[in-house]
């Protein structure tokens, strides 16, 4: 459900404003709650039973859910609300129906956090870094390769909040799969979560398997037969790598401690190992793509460097070469009354053969050694 049939009063006292009035949270008189006008909600709902129910709003989705639970003895009810880049007001309300926690609630206004897994009485909030692969037509020494976002989750018994910032890694797709799947969507709140931290890493693979790929073009090209070597380029793909190792290795060590917590539970810790058995294999590949683009910048400095003495040593070839008749010119051009075979007829020839002969030993003597 969107955001116009959520607040169909804010719609109307936008209307009626001055056009640079500032915006003014409007008192729901439903409920009496402050709502503040909102462009950020993606979408919010119940699922009760493996299903979506649609809801007049977020308070009355929570009613029911909650409704329902009370007189289930296993209720995985649940209301998901996904927000997209919100301002403060907006999480703010979210935080008084839901009861999250206000240092959470500052840290997903904020962004721009480390990823990790905290505890706040009986729910959870998660900070997980995503990545994406941008495509160019032709990469410079100033593409970025790597773009970055984050996705902040608020698990609790019978809710989830999730708040993104960025526009990779859009949550539609998680939302779907399992809409489309009602035995997912009954593992509850815990079963988004997990979907949700499947999903980021099953990106992390995709984008480490793209940045490996790239990283063996510009490895080929390294050690091409060309005397072109884009050290730019190569910098920049170490500067990437280096951005994405931020995004995923510190996740690692939060994921790990999230399958042994008590409020997962126990049919859903497997799933989680999986995921970071998944995290683990993509925090390998990052590291080892890491060193190779160090490497590759190495050997890439060093081919440069073995490209500009070939270069000197064939020009100081040339000069070698050139410097016998220089020589030999400077000597005859003294002039001098006695000098050797200054008054002969083939005086002349016999000082070009010679030049001619000279150079041609010098040439021969330098392209043998490799110098040409």
């Amino acid at each position: 459900m969107r955001s116009s049939l959520l607040f169909p009063r804010i719609k109307h006292a936008r209307a009626v404003r001055a056009p640079h009035a500032p915006a003014v949270p409007v008192r729901n008189r439903m409920n009496g709650v402050c709502v503040p006008p909102s462009d950020s909600l993606v979408e919010y709902a119940a699922y009760i039973g493996g299903k979506k129910i649609d809801a007049l709003g977020i308070p009355d989705a929570l009613e029911l859910v909650r409704t329902h639970n009370a007189a289930e003895e296993k209720g995985n009810a649940f209301v998901w609300v996904g927000l997209h880049e919100p301002d403060a007001p907006e999480v703010e309300w979210l935080a008084e129906v839901f009861a999250l926690h206000p240092l959470a609630v500052e840290d997903a206004v904020k962004a721009h956090q480390r990823p990790k897994v905290e505890r706040y009485g009986d729910s959870l909030f998660v900070v997980l870094k995503t990545v994406a692969y941008l495509d160019h037509d032709v990469l410079t020494a100033t593409s970025e390769i790597i773009g970055t976002g984050e996705i902040m989750v608020f698990v609790g018994p019978d809710f989830v909040v999730t708040v993104r910032h960025g526009k990779h890694c859009p949550l539609s797709e998680v939302r779907e799969r399992l809409e489309d799947k009602p035995k997912l969507l009954n593992r509850g709140p815990t079963g988004v979560l997990h979907a949700i931290a499947d999903h980021v890493v099953d990106k992390y693979l995709s984008v480490a398997d793209l940045m490996q790929a790239e990283l063996e073009d510009v490895e080929a090209m390294v050690f091409a037969d060309v005397s072109a070597r884009d050290i730019g380029r190569i910098y920049n793909l170490k500067r990437e790598m280096i951005e994405m190792k931020r995004s995923v290795t510190p996740l690692q060590s939060p994921m790990s401690t999230l399958a042994q917590r008590r409020m997962i539970p126990s049919e859903m810790r497997e799933y989680f190992r999986d995921v970071v058995d998944h995290l683990a294999r993509v925090c390998e590949q990052v590291e080892s793509s890491n060193e190779l683009c160090n490497s590759i910048l190495q050997a890439a400095l060093a081919r440069s460097n073995a490209l500009a003495n070939e270069d000197m040593r064939k020009i100081s070839s040339w000069v070698a070469i050139m410097a016998v008749p220089t020589m030999i010119a400077g000597i005859y051009g003294m002039n001098f009354d006695h000098m050797p075979e200054l008054k002969s007829v083939f005086g002349y020839p016999i000082v070009i053969g010679v030049m001619v002969i000279a150079c041609s030993l010098l040439y021969r003597g330098f392209r043998r050694n490799g110098w040409m």
